[in-house]
């Protein structure tokens, strides 16, 4: 998320204590998105993150860390339990890391690097372009 909207990375990265929340405005094709970005700490579950947080939300990345297990190990449930609040929504599987491991031990939809940034403007232009189709608006990002 740092990487993304404030186009920078810090070795001392803490991880998020609660809810972080970013905004970034970017425009596609001629179509100004407003992408408010909540960092929910890699807690998904109902008794760490209330379900209200999710609500209103058109698109979602479960990230995680391509070194450790423990952060991939539950996506089928997290995802099933987020679906079950958002069954619309569009949903990406993202593997950061990439500067560390080069293949995702899980299939993902993107693998990228925090460090290094390579992936990281590519995935939310997917993002972005697959909220955009999915209110009917034809976009070329």
């Amino acid at each position: 998320m740092q990487r993304y909207v404030h186009s920078r990375f810090s070795e001392q990265y803490h991880t998020t204590l609660g809810v972080k929340v970013d905004k970034k405005v970017v425009e596609f094709d001629h179509c100004i998105l407003n992408m408010m970005i909540w960092d929910i700490a890699g807690e998904v579950r109902q008794e760490k993150v209330p379900p209200s947080y999710y609500l209103g939300s058109k698109g979602v990345f479960y990230v995680f860390d391509m070194t450790r297990p423990s952060t991939y190990e539950h996506i089928e449930e997290d995802l099933a339990y987020v679906k079950n609040i958002l069954p619309e929504a569009v949903y990406m599987i993202v593997g950061n890391k990439k500067d560390l491991v080069e293949e995702a031990p899980v299939p993902c939809d993107f693998i990228t690097s925090a460090k290094t940034g390579e992936n990281v403007e590519a995935m939310f232009r997917s993002m972005a372009q697959k909220l955009l189709e999915q209110d009917g608006k034809k976009v070329n990002i």
